[in-house]
């Protein structure tokens, strides 16, 4: 019974510091002028002038092996994109526009008689429950988004500008 008190007690704390410990900041002079996300590896790398700044882990859709074929099929898009907004007012802390779909996703979903869909984003937790912070990343749970803590969402939203390239990798 001791042994499990204690290994309970361990736990505990560990699951504090994974919670709280901190990420480095970017400095405040910082210019993102690429993303690349790798959806297999959970990751959102961001660039200035070809360096690698800061990986984000992410969570993406909840169908996450596949490129999106159409609205619904809670898959994250694949391809090369450019970020085409910045929204401070989401429902979702912020959000970092995605031009998902290009004329390729187009093309794919009406051979398949469907809609491309569209409002493909990243963006930070949903309002009133960012108190869920890292644990988020434990499943990926979006419609097709790219989703990161509220405090990376503040970053990113600060760093990058309409116009950046993302490209989405398996």
């Amino acid at each position: 019974m001791k042994k499990i008190l204690i290994l309970l007690i361990a736990l505990f704390l560990s699951l504090l510091v994974y919670y709280f410990y901190p990420s480095a900041k970017l400095p405040p002079n910082t210019r993102i002028d690429s993303l690349v996300v790798y959806k297999s590896k959970h990751q959102l790398l961001a660039y200035s002038r070809g360096k690698l700044l800061k990986t984000y882990t992410i969570a993406v859709g909840l169908q996450p092996v596949g490129a999106k074929q159409y609205e619904g099929d809670r898959k994250t898009p694949e391809g090369i994109y450019y970020i085409n907004d910045k929204n401070p007012n989401s429902g979702w802390h912020k959000n970092l526009g995605i031009s998902y779909p290009n004329q390729n996703d187009i093309k794919i979903a009406k051979q398949l008689g469907k809609s491309p869909g569209g409002n493909i984003k990243i963006h930070g937790l949903q309002n009133k429950r960012g108190y869920l912070g890292k644990f988020h990343r434990w499943n990926d749970w979006t419609l097709g988004c790219i989703a990161v803590t509220n405090q990376e969402m503040d970053e990113l939203y600060r760093f990058v500008t309409v116009g950046t390239k993302i490209e989405i990798k398996p």
